[in-house]
């Protein structure tokens, strides 16, 4: 029997967090972790290079905020979900990261127990949001 793999790029400039994200993938055979990046500009480069299926990105990023990184990666690899894991819990921010590409959003407080199912929500086309997130506010247009 063939095993599919989801190839996964995962982005933090925190080191341990990205070790225990890369950790916490394995458990899942299917889950395949093909590359991380430390900044946004390195994100958007490796998302471009490895075409990923899925990114594990955060906001707080040096050089390139992980919001704008999301709309360039998803331009450039529109196949890519992304799934954004931050300490942001601002309703604003949380609707801004959806509003660039992002199909989902875990708090890094809730990542222990979110994470994966999250990751498996994203990949079967569905949307996730953190329990702990404050629901994102409607975008109204003003004249």
């Amino acid at each position: 029997m063939e095993t599919s793999f989801n190839r996964v790029l995962v982005v933090d400039d925190f080191e341990p967090f990205r070790h225990f994200l890369c950790a916490t993938l394995e458990v899942r055979p299917e889950l395949q972790v093909i590359g991380e990046a430390s900044d946004g500009l390195q994100a958007v480069q490796k998302a471009e290079e490895s075409q990923p299926d899925l990114i594990l990105l955060d906001i707080g990023l040096p050089k390139l905020n992980g919001i704008e990184a999301a709309h360039r990666i998803s331009r450039l690899v529109p196949a890519a979900k992304i799934l954004f894991v931050s300490q942001e819990n601002d309703a604003d921010v949380v609707s801004a990261a959806l509003s660039n590409g992002a199909k989902g959003y875990v708090l890094k407080l809730d990542a222990n127990r979110e994470l994966l199912p999250a990751v498996e929500s994203i990949l079967r086309g569905k949307d996730f949001i953190s329990t702990g997130v404050p629901k994102p506010h409607a975008i109204s247009i003003s004249a």
